[in-house]
């Protein structure tokens, strides 16, 4: 057995637990090498409670074993699932076994691989399988579940559907090279063509949000020195992660921590006090205070309620700031009772970081703020990545370049030149692409055993 092509990869966990440590093994001699091990070859997908006993005999374990008949299988190819008590020994003694009998380890991310090779997932599915594993918040995890089960690979498939239908109406015409497109069948090609380019820009504009799920949103605190900025990091991150001291300026360096925040995950950023007359190591401080606003989605200006002046913040950060994505946290209230918030707050909230009064209604506001970020795109929403949307602002372009040409009465060839470069572009997504090179790479970055 030793050119099996199988794979196999273990989960364990510390001895003393409850939990169990599950290997799986996955190619076309694993029939063979279920019977070897357990004397039979069940009924696909019934549990079977059997003893694993080492290529000597020796009992290793009480296990759980299941065959997964292929193509109905995970990978689409025969697979064995073994569930043993959770000691990473007992897991350590089977996985050696395995080996003996002519398995390999698992390349990072195989098993997602061979499924998306033998055809059980598209690409972009493959990808949901990654950002399920690292979902940071409900939203995240709601996200990667939609495209695993296919939100994405559909629509896709309406994009394809209606550039075919647009390809067909042209390359009619490109039968026949005596006659080309009338201006009618032109006029309609281009309503189409526009509707194409409308539903190719709306999914495009999924991406930030798709970003934000998976990295959670930069939301930079900023404000003056003393304003409470480390005083509400730490109250909204439970812990005392920010050093407080009644002296200005103490944060001189950013301090970044990731929390939830209702169904999103936010990283939060203290920053230094935005001092009006520095000194050179608070101007250090501060200047990365801009360099991290510059990055921010989100922004939480501190405002302190005891001081008698608000100090005007820096053009080109107050340019930044507006009601979609600034809260005013309107700090210290229970110093000052009655004080009212600036004039040019953007959605005041008033609070004492120190005692947690109107924290909850913060955490409201902030709830508020992250879901304005999601943009729909019908009923079965998605979030796409960097290299979803790279790819369809390639095919936008494409699709733009064959507008153009329809305007200028370019020959039918040359317009359906164009939508198949859009068509490529859409494949990608999908994975019907052929690079090895591209699958590889983004195969690699998966867990063993995924």
């Amino acid at each position: 057995m030793g050119s099996l092509h199988d794979t196999i990869a273990a989960l364990a966990t510390p001895a003393g637990t409850a939990a169990i440590a599950v290997l799986r093994a996955s190619g076309p001699e694993v029939a063979a090498l279920t019977r070897a091990i357990f004397g039979e070859l069940p009924e696909p997908r019934v549990a079977r409670h059997a003893d694993y006993r080492d290529g000597r005999g020796e009992l290793v374990d009480d296990v759980v074993f299941t065959f997964f008949a292929g193509p109905n299988s995970y990978t689409g190819e025969d697979t064995l699932e073994i569930s043993s008590h959770g000691n990473p020994f007992i897991a350590q003694r089977i996985l050696e076994d395995l080996l003996a009998r002519g398995c390999r380890g698992a390349e990072a991310g195989e098993f997602t691989k061979r499924a998306f090779l033998s055809g059980r997932i598209d690409l972009s599915q493959a990808e949901a399988v990654m950002d399920l594993i690292h979902a940071r918040s409900e939203r995240a995890l709601a996200a990667a579940n939609r495209q695993l089960r296919g939100a994405l690979g559909r629509r896709m498939d309406e994009l394809i559907a209606l550039l075919l239908n647009s390809l067909a109406m042209i390359e009619a015409y490109i039968d026949f090279p005596d006659e080309d497109l009338p201006a009618e069948n032109r006029e309609a090609l281009e309503r189409q063509l526009k509707e194409l380019r409308a539903k190719t820009q709306r999914l495009a504009a999924t991406n930030h949000y798709g970003q934000i799920l998976r990295e959670g949103i930069r939301t930079v605190i900023i404000g003056e020195p003393n304003a409470g900025k480390s005083s509400l990091l730490n109250r909204l991150v439970g812990r005392e992660r920010a050093l407080v001291s009644p002296e200005p300026g103490t944060t001189r360096d950013y301090i970044e921590e990731t929390v939830a925040v209702g169904q999103h995950a936010l990283r939060l950023v203290d920053t230094a006090g935005l001092n009006a007359t520095p000194g050179a190591l608070e101007r250090r401080g501060i200047e990365k205070t801009l360099e991290q606003a510059g990055e921010a989605d989100l922004f939480l200006w501190v405002v302190d309620a005891t001081a008698d002046v608000l100090a005007p913040l820096p053009s080109h950060l107050r340019d930044r700031l507006s009601a979609a994505n600034t809260i005013t946290v309107f700090n210290k209230v229970d110093l000052a009772p009655g004080r009212q918030p600036p004039a040019n707050a953007l959605n005041p909230v008033a609070v004492s970081a120190l005692r947690g009064d109107g924290i909850e209604t913060l955490i409201v506001a902030l709830e508020a703020r992250a879901e304005s970020f999601r943009t729909e795109v019908g009923e079965d929403w998605v979030a796409i990545n960097a290299r979803h949307a790279d790819a369809l602002q390639r095919a936008e372009a494409a699709v733009e370049a064959a507008l153009a040409g329809l305007r200028v009465e370019l020959s039918s060839e040359l317009v359906a030149s164009h939508l198949r470069d859009a068509l490529a572009a859409y494949g990608e997504i999908a994975g019907r692409v052929d690079n090895e090179r591209m699958l590889d790479v983004l195969f690699s970055s998966f867990c063993i055993g995924k």
